[in-house]
């Protein structure tokens, strides 16, 4: 296993606000990983047996009803790490995790992980930070399905992705979407539909590409706006 440069684990905002000495000891228990699309990096209430820091991508935490139906309740990029569970020693949870935007990743496993954390004060505190700032997203979302249409949801849903896969084109379906937001496949088709008459985004053979992102801002709700704020004010994002 290579031993991931330190320059390539700064591409994760966590990791890169570790002092010098925290990240020396974990990059030698970290390797290089691609995160697919679709694939399961947590399965709802199995054990996790790997932590993924992003580096660029989006996972989707979800949540699963009984007859198979799947809905985000957040979104995890480069700020943050996947497998939360075992820095709270519950070892998993009923939330699955699954690349939603494919991109890179380092990992290391559950048990290096736990054997780390004890000398990694910086990390712990940042990693507690990180899941407040998943809570306050996932309670923000609730409202935002109450209260919002479904073109304001998508806005906010793009542009939140954008934010954490760090290019304007990358790959998404319209069916993956109204999983995601809980909607008809036919909702999410008028609202993308609208956005890309509006000139605010591109979409052809699968493939989101952000165009006028002030614009998408703009017809947003306030959602976005709100859980970027405490993401700055938790993460300094």
């Amino acid at each position: 296993m290579l031993t991931p440069k330190p320059a390539e684990a700064l591409q994760n905002r966590v990791l890169a606000g570790l002092p010098r000495s925290e990240l020396a000891a974990l990059l030698p228990r970290l390797e290089a990983c691609a995160l697919e699309h679709r694939q399961m990096l947590v399965e709802a209430n199995e054990p996790v047996l790997q932590v993924h820091f992003p580096l660029s991508g989006a996972i989707s935490l979800v949540i699963a009803t009984v007859n198979g139906a799947t809905v985000e309740v957040a979104m995890v990029g480069n700020e943050g790490m996947i497998g939360l569970p075992v820095l709270f020693g519950s070892g998993s949870a009923p939330i699955g995790a699954m690349v939603q935007v494919p991109g890179e990743a380092l990992r290391m496993s559950a048990q290096a992980f736990q054997e780390q954390i004890g000398g990694q004060p910086t990390l712990v505190r940042r990693l507690h930070l990180h899941a407040e700032a998943l809570f306050f997203q996932a309670a923000q979302s609730v409202t935002c399905m109450r209260h919002h249409s479904v073109g304001q949801r998508c806005a906010r849903w793009l542009l939140t992705a954008h934010d954490r896969v760090g290019h304007d084109a990358f790959p998404l379906t319209q069916d993956a979407l109204a999983q995601m937001l809980g909607v008809r496949r036919a909702s999410v088709s008028a609202a993308a539909a609208r956005l890309q008459d509006r000139g605010l985004v591109r979409y052809r053979r699968g493939i989101m590409t952000i165009v006028d992102r002030a614009g998408l801002e703009r017809i947003s709700c306030e959602c976005y706006r709100i859980i970027a704020a405490e993401d700055q004010r938790l993460l300094g994002l």
